[in-house]
């Protein structure tokens, strides 16, 4: 395993950016239409196509993700998307006519430093379109797609990835873009919140101090707090090769959400747009009770820890007062 999304069969990942700009596209590309779900918990999202996830809507598979930077402006990279899929004969079919199925998200990073005066239209359709053709089962982290531009409270934020797998053999696997207003490391230090669930050294092997010091517990916001209701966000998606229905997708977004509380302090805040995405391959069948359970226990902690390894794998942006990256300040 390749501890990343793509360690599910039939799910690649591609990415768009441009470091003038500074702001990017993500899109996870599924090899044939797969269920999915949507969560969301921050108190000011940017999404594209969530109500046709809603488990009472008809539409019950999807093409592909598009996750972008650029707030409202960023949505449009869902069409970039569908544009390369649809030259592929991919979507949903009403008679003669295909329509791609592609949800997304956005993030804010237009204060972050880079050159967005972009003119009539902004890039990020172009960057979905790229982003859709670069898709493979191997992956950049850190400061790539839609993480490029992203920030938390004290450090350079970036697109994490993780997987792991159920002690029946079922696969999940994350990819999450840290643009959060809250910290995903304790205090001052180094010490990343989701520790716990670190596998190795794969975000530093610091652990966790021994006790929390009310400094360390102290409110940490982007902004010293000053941040408007649409600067953060967190998304992420999770997948797995499991057979789900949608309801079960959405169960499975909603205890994926918990891994968003363990890397990030405080989250799911008035000024966070935090989504979480859950889809399924189809290929394996679970118990529709202890296995879901199983499942969305590790989906979380894969979250957890796709977050960490976005901001481990950050490197900062070369702006004026541009937040450091965690490996420039710890090494």
């Amino acid at each position: 395993m390749k501890n990343l999304l793509t360690d599910i069969k039939g799910v690649r990942v591609g990415h768009a950016d441009d470091k003038a700009l500074a702001s990017g596209v993500t899109a996870v590309v599924f090899d044939t239409p797969s269920v999915a779900a949507i969560d969301v918990r921050g108190g000011g999202p940017g999404t594209r196509e969530d109500a046709l996830l809603d488990p009472v809507s008809m539409v019950e598979k999807i093409d592909a993700i598009a996750l972008s930077g650029g707030s409202a402006f960023g949505l449009e990279a869902g069409g970039g998307v569908q544009a390369w899929l649809a030259e592929r004969g991919r979507g949903f079919q009403i008679r003669e006519a295909l329509i791609p199925i592609v949800p997304g998200a956005i993030c804010f990073d237009l204060l972050n430093g880079g050159d967005k005066k972009w003119g009539r239209f902004a890039p990020y359709r172009d960057l979905g379109y790229a982003a859709a053709a670069a898709a493979d089962t191997k992956f950049a982290l850190g400061s790539v797609g839609a993480g490029l531009g992203a920030t938390s409270a004290n450090l350079k934020g970036g697109l994490g990835s993780a997987s792991a797998m159920t002690e029946s053999g079922v696969l999940v696997g994350a990819v999450a873009v840290v643009n959060a207003l809250g910290s995903t490391t304790v205090g001052d230090g180094p010490w990343f919140w989701a520790s716990p669930f670190e596998i190795g050294d794969e975000y530093g092997g610091r652990g966790l101090p021994l006790s929390f010091t009310p400094e360390m517990l102290a409110m940490r916001l982007k902004g010293g707090g000053a941040a408007t209701a649409v600067e953060n966000t967190t998304l992420a998606v999770v997948v797995t090769d499991a057979v789900l229905t949608k309801p079960q997708a959405k169960r499975l977004a909603v205890i994926a959400q918990t891994g968003f509380a363990r890397a990030i302090y405080p989250v799911h805040a008035p000024l966070d747009g935090d989504v979480v995405f859950a889809a399924a391959t189809g290929e394996k069948t679970i118990d529709p009770v202890v296995g879901l359970t199983e499942l969305g226990m590790l989906a979380a902690n894969v979250v957890a820890r796709a977050i960490a390894r976005g901001v481990f794998a950050a490197t900062a942006l070369p702006f004026p007062g541009a937040p450091p990256a965690w490996k420039d300040r710890f090494g």
